[in-house]
């Protein structure tokens, strides 16, 4: 079974969603990404997927203090990116907590970085973004091409011990028009990673055809504005079983629940 991972997007200490990782575009979706977290964790999600949107256009983690909000806040893993272009950044967030790291533009442009963080904290905990254009990878907090195809960036990560990447297709994020799903899978087949899916997911619809494609190496998707907006049916149960708890316990923080 697929694993489904929230987004949490942080901008100005905030958790948003953006259209297309286009600055300007930012939604809010709550003033306190800590307490999205825990809700998150209540409703049985079994990871989380923190953005740091200031650190992807500044080239430097903004919001690490939110960040380890967020990871002492859960019991769960959590995984980071945006701003990690230097071996400091990512130990700094590494010694947080976070499970996985997510290096994005430094591993095009720097890949003796890419190559010394996956000695030092391995594979597991080192994964790539690969955020890709009509085919491209886009860097730099999504704003230039590298003029790499994301096919090709992916076959040289294998070969240098990436064992997953995120795959973002940024002409779909935010949108709620569905996932490219004929690319991930080109992606997966041609590269052998392991895929993180990212970028587009509207319904469960989504999540069915994302499951198909499990065999294929696709084994978990990032769903960030489908889950804000209620766009599947299960979260109207979610919420009610939310209320029935806060009104059998008045005046508590809903906590990380564990329903399994």
């Amino acid at each position: 079974m697929i694993l489904v991972i929230p987004a949490i997007d942080l901008q100005g200490g905030k958790c948003v969603r953006l259209i297309r990782g286009e600055s300007g575009t930012e939604k809010i979706y709550s003033d306190d990404p800590v307490r999205m977290a825990i809700i998150w964790r209540g409703e049985n999600f079994k990871a989380l997927h923190v953005v740091d949107l200031d650190g992807a256009f500044e080239g430097r983690p903004v919001n690490a203090d939110k960040l380890k909000e967020i990871v002492n806040a859960v019991d769960i893993p959590v995984e980071f990116g945006g701003g990690l272009r230097t071996y400091e950044s990512v130990k700094e967030v590494v010694d947080a907590g976070v499970y996985r790291a997510i290096l994005g533009t430094a591993a095009v442009s720097d890949p003796d970085l890419l190559l010394k963080c996956l000695r030092d904290f391995g594979p597991r905990r080192i994964v790539v973004g690969i955020d890709m254009r009509d085919g491209v990878v886009q860097i730099k907090g999504w704003k230039d091409s590298s003029g790499v195809s994301a096919i090709e960036l992916g076959k040289k990560l294998k070969e240098e011990g990436v064992v997953r990447v995120v795959y973002t297709d940024i002409s779909r994020d935010g949108t709620l028009k569905g996932i490219n799903d004929e690319a991930m899978k080109e992606f997966a087949v041609s590269t052998g990673l392991r895929v993180t899916a990212s970028g587009g997911v509207s319904s469960y619809h989504d999540l069915i055809k994302l499951q198909r494609l499990e065999p294929f190496g696709v084994d978990s998707v990032i769903v960030g504005k489908a889950l804000y907006e209620n766009k599947f049916a299960c979260q109207g149960l979610w919420r009610l079983n939310e209320k029935m708890l806060s009104e059998e316990s008045p005046g508590e923080n809903l906590g990380p629940t564990r329903r399994n």
